[in-house]
């Protein structure tokens, strides 16, 4: 017992207060056995005992061996004839608390006045603050542990006996089984919950392994990773950001918050490389955690997408795969606490993972990519082999033709835009192909398209490619022509077809070589000399705004205009014994000779469809010619002839062009495709025809 009275007997109490005493014992009992939760065991004890007992506070301390310190558990205490439950947090080393002693030396001890107490001082000066003037403090012991103390305390002095001191220590034998049982119960608890999240984290790490196997697209691993860590380890917010080389930032590339397309913080987002924590973090290949706001302060211009979506805390680990740093696992907080280093630990095993995934998911992607776009340039080296070239050689040996050549041999040799002029059936595309094979990109692609000939809806996808999922019947995702031609050359043809709202973003691509795909906003950057060709009167259009001003400007930084053929007509006897000497060796035929009265007709002919018209007739005249002779159809060319020299309206160049194509028309029954069709007699492709017939205001009589 107590010092103060180990010599001195306790005074006898009366029959009816010894009653009293048992009987609270027995509540005691009671209170044990109704509730397994501590705070709420010592609420009810400190509603049952002041009808034998003074005090004032209960308080349940308890010592923690790895510190060896002794903790106030919890507290109640009476208020305006209330009791109110604390729970303070006051840490003592043992010998500086009341209760540490008791607990050291199994005895109870009683202080008469805490001001004066010099045991403990302390302890003494904790109860002092908080107006505890006496009291009585246990120690919770069972057969199997020392548990710590309990305390009574009392807002007067002298307020505890012998007999109060007695029967709080067997109060105290009671409350020592139930407080052990709770912390065992705790203990179990807590030990599960610290099991259940080792699993959670081996499980975790197993998934991590089985995305790694099955899945190699990025965005899919990076996506079910993210949610799956968020749900492990009890964030707001999980992310990756990758290195975005275009923009010098980093990129989110996959996000998993609730926040995600909501604010600030969303997938595809760049923050600077050297203005922000996650390109800290790359930078330096070094984890950091702590309050963002601190992370932040070095970049006071900076708003940060963690802090604008009301996030505090932050742990941010570096994904590293063989030495080489490739971007930041990211984990965020709205509210306390902060991460631990337990967490950074654990952030550091799964970003050798995620690091080993994001590394694997890359070279996919980079040998999908690489691999799809050499099948595409296969796809148009192969259509290209198909694809009968008007000619493999230029043939003409005209002044104007000359001309025209010594213009290819001087822009050649530069990465000027060239826009090339002239009608329809000149060889528009061989003179690109001669400035393509002329420059120094020749060992590269060269990629053609006909504007008129792809829909209109499909023309941007086409030039720029599309993301999956960017419009209905996007299934897969297509490199486009800009991209294909990277480093190489882009040939477009009747650029005059283009719509005006798709030529401000061509204007983009020609001014900053770049561009982004449909449904992404990803900026691709390119290196493409751009060749343009058109029939079309560009300068009207831009005067008619049906051309943007500055695409036409940025398109006619070096002209060439290719002559027709009737300014050629010296090239014509060339010609006809070239394109002889080509469809006969196709035709296993051995044409040889050309009469000297064809020969002199095709000369004198105005050929409307220029080289194309030309090259059409001599292959059917081969399939006409059933020996060495070539038999050219001069009556119908002849006719041809005569009926646009009789005619008094045909005054102009259009005018003959106008008639020759209506005069197809009606022999066609104004059937435009086939092979019978007008196109093929005017040696002409179909979109081209329509085109000239919107030009010259063609239309079908009614």
């Amino acid at each position: 017992m107590a010092e103060w009275i180990e010599n001195q007997p306790c005074a006898e109490e009366s029959a009816e207060a010894t009653a009293a005493r048992y009987k609270a014992l027995l509540d005691v009992s009671e209170a044990i056995a109704l509730h397994g939760d501590l705070h709420a065991l010592f609420h009810d004890i400190a509603v049952r005992l002041p009808n034998v007992l003074n005090f004032d506070s209960i308080g349940l301390v308890l010592h923690n061996p790895a510190t060896d310190t002794v903790r106030l558990h919890l507290l109640e205490t009476r208020g305006d004839s209330k009791w109110q439950r604390e729970i303070p947090i006051v840490d003592l080393p043992v010998d500086q608390a009341l209760s540490g002693l008791a607990w050291r030396e199994q005895q109870s001890i009683v202080v008469f006045d805490t001001d004066k107490d010099t045991r403990a001082p302390q302890g003494a000066a904790v109860l002092s603050r908080n107006n505890i003037k006496s009291c009585s403090v246990v120690p919770l012991t069972t057969p199997y542990r020392r548990l710590g103390a309990i305390i009574f305390g009392s807002q007067r002095y002298n307020d505890y006996n012998c007999a109060d001191l007695q029967f709080l220590e067997q109060v105290a034998k009671q409350i020592a089984v139930a407080v052990d049982n709770a912390l065992r119960r705790q203990d179990a608890q807590r030990l599960q919950a610290e099991l259940q999240h080792e699993r959670d984290r081996l499980r975790l790490l197993l998934d991590l392994n089985n995305n790694m196997v099955s899945n190699l697209d990025l965005r899919a691993v990076l996506r079910a990773v993210s949610a799956s860590i968020r749900r492990v380890m009890e964030c707001d917010m999980v992310g990756v950001t990758l290195p975005d080389s275009a923009n010098d930032g980093m990129r989110i590339f996959a996000l998993d918050s609730p926040t995600d397309g909501h604010g600030m913080l969303r997938e595809e987002f760049t923050v600077p490389m050297h203005q922000s924590i996650s390109g800290k973090v790359f930078r330096e290949g070094k984890p950091w955690h702590g309050r963002i706001a601190d992370g932040v302060e070095p970049y006071r211009t900076l708003k940060s997408p963690l802090l604008a979506d009301g996030f505090q805390f932050a742990c941010m680990v570096p994904l590293i795969s063989r030495g080489r740093t490739l971007g930041v696992l990211a984990m965020g907080r709205k509210q306390p606490p902060p991460f631990a280093q337990e967490d950074v630990d654990f952030l550091m095993q799964l970003s050798t993972q995620v690091g080993i995934a994001v590394e694997n998911a890359l070279e996919h992607r980079e040998v999908t990519e690489v691999k799809e776009r050499l099948a595409n340039q296969t796809l148009y080296l192969q259509e290209e082999i198909r694809t009968e070239h008007n000619f493999e050689e230029i043939i003409g040996e005209s002044p104007s033709l000359k001309e025209t050549l010594r213009q290819v041999e001087t822009v050649a040799p530069t990465d000027s835009t060239v826009l090339i002029l002239g009608e329809t059936g000149t060889g528009k595309e061989v003179i690109a192909r001669a400035i393509h094979n002329l420059s120094a990109r020749r060992d590269q692609t060269f990629v053609k398209v006909n504007c008129a000939a792809i829909p209109l809806g499909l023309l941007e996808s086409e030039l720029f490619g599309h993301e999956r999922g960017a419009f209905t019947g996007a299934i897969a995702q297509k490199i486009g022509r800009f991209e294909l031609a990277n480093r190489g050359t882009l040939f477009l043809d009747e650029v005059g077809d283009i719509p005006l709202e798709l030529q401000p973003k061509l204007l983009r691509v020609l001014q900053e070589q770049e561009f982004e795909r449909l449904g992404s906003p990803k900026t691709v950057k390119v290196d493409v000399r751009l060749i343009a060709a058109t029939n079309a009167d560009l300068v009207q259009m831009v005067e008619d705004r049906r051309f943007r001003a500055d695409l036409y400007y940025r398109l006619n930084v070096f002209p060439i205009r290719v002559p027709p053929l009737r300014d050629r007509g010296g090239d014509i006897p060339l010609l006809v014994r070239y394109f002889t000497q080509k469809y006969a060796r196709l035709m296993k035929k051995n044409v040889s000779t050309v009469p000297a009265e064809a020969m002199a007709t095709l000369a004198r002919y105005a050929w409307p469809g220029n080289i194309r018209e030309l090259e059409n007739l001599v292959e059917r005249a081969v399939i006409l010619s059933p020996g060495p002779e070539l038999r050219i159809p001069l009556r119908e060319l002849k006719a041809q002839a005569a009926a646009a020299v009789s005619s008094n309206h045909v005054t102009t160049l259009e005018a003959a062009e106008r008639e020759h194509i209506l005069r197809a028309l009606a022999e066609t029954k104004w059937l435009i495709g086939g092979p019978t069709g007008a196109a093929a007699r005017l040696g002409m492709k179909r979109t081209t025809l329509q085109s000239r017939m919107k030009n010259l205001g063609i239309t079908r009589p009614k």
